[in-house]
C-alpha cells in the first residue's frame, strides 16, 4: 500500500517536473522564433521607408516638372491673350472711326438729300412754267400738243412700227395657235348638223388620200383589226382628207382617233402595230378620264365621292349634248347652284354634289337602257351615295317631284346653263341677228367701205377706203373694232377681226 503511493507520487512528481522543462522548453523556442520575425518585419519595414522614400523623390520630380510646363502655357497663353486685346482694341478703333465717318455721310447725305429736293421743286415748277408758257404761245393745250406730236412721230416712225407689230405678231405665233385650235374646237361643237351625226362619228383629218389605202390594209386586214379591236366602224369614203368613225361610244371613238393620229405619225400601219397602238390609246383615255373626273371634283370642291364615281364622271369629257360638253355643263352647274344655295342659306355641299352628278347617267346612257335620270339613280345608289344628294339631282327634268329646295337649285342651275348664250345651238333668228350686229359694229367707223360677218360669226372681213386709211390706220382700225365688239356684244369664244387695205393703180396706154 505504502509502495502504490510512493509509486504513485513519483509518477505525479515526474509529470509536473516534465510540464516544467516543456514548458520552458517550449517559452525558449518561442523567443528564439520572435526574435527571428520580428528581424524580418524590421528589415521589410525598413526597405519599405526606403522605396517610399524614393517614390516621393520621384513624386515631387514630377510635379516640379509639370508646374513648370503648366507655367510654360500659362505664359503662352497670356501673350495670345495680350495679342487678342490689342486686335480687339484696334478693331474697336477702326469701328468707331468708320461709325463717326459713317455718321458724317448720312449727315452729308441728308443737306444734299435736302438740296436735290428743292431743285426738284424748282424744275417742276420751271417745267410748268414753261408747259404754261408753250400753251400760250401754241394757243394748244398739253392733250392737244402731245396728239401732234404722236401723229408726227406716226407718219414718220410709221414703217417702224409696223416692222415692230410684225415681229411681235411672229413671237405670238405659238400662242395664236393655241387660240384656233381652241376657235377650231368649239366650232366643232356648234356645228348644226343632225343630233345623230353629231353625237356618234368623229372625223381624222389626213396628210393626204394615199393614206386612206394604208389604212384599209391588203384585203382590209388593218381596218378590220382596227375596227374590232375599238369596236367602232371607220368609214372610208371619198371625202377629201379625212375619215369618219362612227359609234355609239364616245370613249371608243376617241380611241379609235388616237389610235389612228398615233398611226399616221409613226408610219407603220399593220395589224400587229394597231393592236399594240390600240392598247396605248385606252391606257391614255383611262389616264385623261380619270385626271379629268379629279380636276371636276377639285374644281367643285366636293369631297367623299367614290373613286369608281369619279372615274364614271371623267367620262363625260367625251360626251356632248346639244354641242355642249356635259362634263363641263356639270361643273358649271355645279358653280351655279352652290351659289344660289349660299345666297338661299341651304346646303351647299348637297346642291354641289347633285350639280356635278345630276347628268352622271349619260356617261352608260348607250350602253344601258333608261333615261339618263334613272340611270344616274341606280349609279348613285350603287355607289351608296347620300339619299338627300338623289332627291336634288333626280328632278332637273321634272321626271320626279321637286322633295326639296336643293332639288328646285339644281334644275334652275342645269336650265341657266343649258340657255346661257354659246351654251348650245343658235336658232337661226338669234345667229342672224348676231351676224347682222356684228357687220353693223364694224361699218359704223370711218373709213369703212364694206364689212362681212363670215365662219358663223367668229371672224369678221372689213374692207377700208385706202385713201382714206392707211396702213398705220388700219393696225389701229382692227383694234377699235375688236374693243367695241367685245364692250357691245355678246358672243361665245373670239372673234377675229381683219382689216383688209388694198390699192389700185389704173393706167391706160394710148
Amino acid at each position: 500500500m505504502n509502495n502504490l503511493i510512493v509509486y504513485s507520487g513519483t509518477i505525479v512528481g515526474t509529470l509536473i517536473v516534465g510540464s516544467f522543462l516543456g514548458y520552458y522548453t517550449r517559452q525558449t523556442i518561442a523567443k528564439k522564433q520572435a526574435g527571428t520575425i520580428e528581424s524580418k518585419l524590421n528589415k521589410l519595414i525598413s526597405q519599405a521607408k526606403d522605396e517610399a522614400k524614393g517614390t516621393i523623390i520621384e513624386a515631387k520630380e514630377k510635379a516640379n516638372q509639370i508646374l513648370e510646363e503648366i507655367k510654360d502655357q500659362e505664359r503662352d497663353r497670356h501673350k495670345q491673350l495680350t495679342l487678342m486685346e490689342k486686335r480687339l482694341l484696334r478693331k474697336e478703333q477702326n469701328i468707331d472711326e468708320r461709325s463717326s465717318k459713317l455718321e458724317e455721310d448720312y449727315s452729308n447725305l441728308k443737306i444734299k438729300i435736302g438740296k436735290v429736293k428743292k431743285i426738284k421743286e424748282e424744275l417742276n415748277k420751271l417745267h410748268e412754267q414753261r408747259l404754261k408758257d408753250l400753251e400760250k404761245i401754241s394757243e394748244l393745250s398739253q392733250e392737244q400738243a402731245k396728239e401732234e406730236i404722236f401723229a408726227i412721230a406716226e407718219k414718220e416712225h410709221q414703217q417702224n412700227l409696223l416692222e415692230r407689230l410684225k415681229r411681235l405678231e411672229e413671237d405670238g405665233r405659238e400662242e395664236l395657235n393655241k387660240k384656233a385650235q381652241k376657235i377650231t374646237a368649239l366650232a366643232m361643237q356648234r356645228y348644226a348638223a343632225s343630233q345623230v351625226s353629231e353625237i356618234t362619228s368623229t372625223s381624222v383629218n389626213l396628210p393626204n388620200d394615199d393614206l386612206k389605202g394604208r389604212i384599209i390594209g391588203k384585203e382590209g386586214r388593218n381596218i378590220k383589226t382596227l375596227e374590232k379591236l375599238t369596236g367602232v366602224d371607220v368609214l372610208v369614203d371619198d371625202t377629201p382628207g379625212a375619215i369618219i368613225i362612227s359609234g355609239f361610244d364616245p370613249v371608243r371613238r376617241q380611241i379609235a382617233k388616237i389610235t389612228l393620229e398615233k398611226l399616221l405619225l409613226d408610219g407603220r400601219i399593220q395589224p400587229a402595230r394597231i393592236e399594240e397602238t390600240v392598247e396605248k390609246a385606252k391606257e391614255e383615255i383611262e389616264e385623261k378620264i380619270q385626271e379629268a373626273g379629279e380636276a371636276a371634283i377639285y374644281d367643285v370642291g366636293v369631297a367623299g365621292l367614290n373613286p369608281q364615281l369619279i372615274k364614271l364622271l371623267g367620262r363625260l369629257r367625251f360626251r356632248t349634248s346639244y354641242g355642249q360638253n356635259v362634263l363641263l355643263h356639270s361643273v358649271e352647274v355645279a358653280h351655279i347652284a352652290g351659289a344660289i344655295a349660299s345666297e338661299l342659306k341651304i346646303n351647299v355641299d348637297i346642291t354641289k354634289k347633285a350639280g356635278i352628278l345630276h347628268d352622271i347617267g349619260k356617261a352608260v346612257d348607250h350602253e344601258v337602257q333608261g333615261s339618263h335620270v334613272e340611270i344616274g339613280r341606280k349609279i348613285l345608289n350603287k355607289f351608296n351615295v347620300s339619299e338627300e344628294v338623289i332627291q336634288a339631282m333626280q328632278s332637273h327634268h321634272e321626271e320626279y317631284p321637286f322633295e326639296t329646295l336643293e332639288s328646285i337649285v339644281v334644275q334652275v342651275a342645269d336650265a341657266i346653263s343649258g340657255a346661257r348664250p354659246g351654251a348650245r345651238k343658235d336658232t337661226l333668228e338669234a345667229y342672224l341677228k348676231r351676224l347682222e350686229e356684228l357687220e353693223n359694229v364694224a361699218n359704223s367707223f370711218k373709213g369703212v367701205e364694206k364689212s362681212y360677218a363670215i365662219q358663223a360669226g367668229r371672224e369678221i372681213r372689213v374692207f377700208v377706203h385706202p385713201d382714206e386709211i392707211d396702213d398705220m390706220g388700219a393696225h389701229k382700225l382692227a383694234k377699235d373694232i375688236a374693243d367695241q365688239i367685245h364692250q357691245e356684244l355678246k358672243y361665245p369664244g373670239e372673234i377675229k377681226v381683219n382689216v383688209i387695205r388694198e390699192t389700185r393703180v389704173i393706167e391706160y396706154a394710148r
